[in-house]
């Protein structure tokens, strides 16, 4: 599938970068991951390793401060996290299992990391993410840390929607699953961090600007499309009926998966070539305050597709 997605993928065009501490930052967010008790056996330790949260966030975040990027590093390990045990250990075919520990993840949001509030023993996911929103509070950024835990809030939730899809074996329409997408991907508070990185994040008037929420959304539907045609073989093989982007066309469709494979890349390219319009729109715009913003939405989209490429995650 690896090789499908690269020849039927338009490359982004746009520079790749490396973040120069990565290493440093990969072995300080396994020790992170460890300590919160994250990966406790030796498979779960490999399955991390092998997802590379390290490598994606150096990509994206290439130029950020060291501690920012070993912040987006440690979420993007705990998304993965998640992420496993609700697509691989079982949780995500339960939605009443899933519910539970969703409210209590939820619980945690709420403190919003006060550092004077006792988090509710709600095990390694829950005193983790009570750690990442309690070090973005130094940064006095108060609204961006309550954009990153609402958001937060809409992946945790949008988790509960997958795993009530899988429990009845039901294949959403093309729509309805692109909207729910954008949350299941945890791509929108991976973008808050790496704004936080940038030490230029965009103010609530760029944030509410119709032509920057175009373009914001069109970023986070590149990311999750690039994800679905690169991830497809290895979920398919272990579900027919996974959450993909390529089965949820087969389906509305009544396609066969060679021609979903197409239509979905196919759709991965025509958005990019609507995001290249949205943006040279809006950089004409004259406003230089909004180009750290638009590198960052750029450099996600360039580093999801070289990290797909080179990812172990799914070999």
């Amino acid at each position: 599938m690896r090789s499908f997605a690269m020849s039927a993928l338009r490359e982004p065009p746009f520079a790749a970068g490396r973040h120069g501490a990565t290493e440093q930052v990969a072995v300080e967010s396994a020790e992170w991951a460890h300590a919160f008790g994250l990966v406790n056996s030796g498979h779960r330790v490999r399955r991390l390793q092998r997802a590379d949260a390290a490598g994606l966030a150096g990509r994206a975040c290439p130029d950020g401060s060291v501690d920012g990027l070993r912040l987006l590093t440690d979420l993007i390990s705990w998304l993965f996290v998640m992420d496993d045990a609700c697509d691989e250990d079982g949780l995500g075919s339960d939605p009443a299992r899933l519910g539970p520990a969703i409210s209590t993840l939820l619980d945690v949001l709420d403190h919003f990391g006060d550092s004077d509030v006792v988090p509710p023993a709600v095990g390694p996911l829950g005193d983790a993410l009570h750690d990442l929103c309690r070090r973005i509070r130094p940064y006095d950024r108060p609204a961006l840390l309550l954009r990153f835990v609402s958001q937060l809030r809409e992946y945790l939730l949008a988790l509960l929607w997958e795993a009530t899809n899988r429990e009845r074996r039901r294949v959403p329409e093309v729509a309805e699953y692109v909207q729910l997408r954008r949350h299941i991907g945890g791509v929108h508070p991976c973008l808050t961090l790496t704004d936080l990185a940038s030490a230029q994040p965009p103010g609530p008037d760029r944030r509410a600007d119709p032509a920057f929420v175009a373009l914001d959304l069109l970023a986070v539907d590149l990311v999750c499309w690039c994800n679905d045609l690169f991830s497809y073989g290895k979920e398919s093989q272990a579900d027919p009926d996974a959450q993909n982007l390529v089965t949820v066309i087969a389906q509305g469709s009544g396609s066969d998966e060679a021609d979903a494979l197409r239509a979905a890349a196919d759709r991965f390219n025509q958005g990019l070539a609507a995001y290249l319009t949205a943006e040279e729109a809006l950089l004409a715009s004259g406003d230089d305050g909004v180009r750290p913003a638009v590198a960052t939405r750029r450099n996600w989209i360039r580093a999801t597709y070289d990290w797909s490429v080179a990812a172990a995650r799914y070999a």
